[in-house]
């Protein structure tokens, strides 16, 4: 069913996507229809069918948060120790068991399942953080670009582990372009500092940018066809969130990604996805 927890799956930070041409997808936005949500409110659920995304969410209480902060930290200084740096720590839930829990923890699955049903699977986990002054900036680009899914009814959840404003380059989201379909991009050139590798033109002629301004231990969640970015951390704090990835278990991964999945609602009745259990290491 899954690997051994001796040896991890390995997937790239930033993945190849030179195939996903070949790949059949789905590249429409499909709005939510949930009658009775359970945690998010109608009316975030109207928001995000129109906008995209929902912001200040609240997951964790400023000493939970501290304590994830703390162990992030170490990880951190580990990984920069053999090599790494502060943005390759990926698909962390299938190496590190605290990630893991955030993954499945029950508040995040209560607002994901009310917008992606009752068969939800985590299959991503990424850490983006930007420490004081680093130069680097995301440019505009739709999480969709990178992924091979279809249809396209995955959602990313923003953790905050530390608090993010516009002085320490919060994510910025264009409003309402999830509505405009797969966009065309080019690659980044060097120069531009990218911390991924992919560059969309004049993203303010789909609309206006919204910052993504969250406290430590709120999240907030988009749509995987919604233009976001954020500019390069100039200031002397630490911008550091964990992005997670979901989708519901009808939709079909290619390139062995189907093995990332953790079933953190229900199920997957197809047997597509993976289950992956909680790794035992730190």
């Amino acid at each position: 069913m899954s690997q051994t927890q001796s040896q991890p799956l390995q997937f790239k930070a930033v993945p190849d996507t030179s195939d996903l041409g070949s790949i059949p997808r789905d590249l429409r936005f499909h709005p939510v229809a949930n009658a009775s949500p359970r945690v998010l409110t109608p009316a975030q659920l109207e928001g995000f069918n129109r906008d995209g995304y929902i912001m200040n969410l609240p997951v964790y209480s400023p000493a939970e948060i501290a304590e994830i902060r703390g162990y992030f930290d170490e990880l951190l200084a580990r990984v920069v120790k053999a090599g790494g740096d502060s943005y390759s720590i990926s698909t962390a839930h299938l190496k590190y068991g605290p990630v893991w829990d955030i993954v499945t923890h029950p508040k995040i699955v209560a607002y994901v399942s009310d917008l992606l049903g009752e068969n939800v699977i985590g299959w991503g986990s990424h850490f983006f953080c930007k420490m004081p002054r680093d130069g680097k900036a995301v440019a505009w680009h739709q999480d969709s670009s990178y992924w091979p899914l279809t249809p396209s009814k995955a959602v990313t959840v923003w953790l905050a582990i530390d608090d993010a404003d516009v002085e320490n380059a919060c994510m910025r989201f264009i409003g309402g372009s999830h509505h405009h379909g797969h966009m065309t991009f080019r690659d980044s050139n060097p120069d531009e500092h990218n911390v991924l590798n992919q560059t969309i033109e004049n993203a303010e002629q789909y609309g206006t940018p919204v910052d993504d301004i969250l406290k430590a231990g709120d999240c907030s969640i988009h749509s995987d066809l919604l233009l976001h970015g954020s500019e390069a951390n100039g200031s002397d704090r630490r911008r550091c969130g964990l992005t997670i990835r979901y989708a519901p278990a009808e939709v079909r991964a290619y390139m062995d990604w189907n093995k990332k999945g953790v079933w953190v609602k229900g199920g997957d009745p197809s047997g597509h996805w993976t289950n992956q259990p909680r790794p035992a290491g730190n």
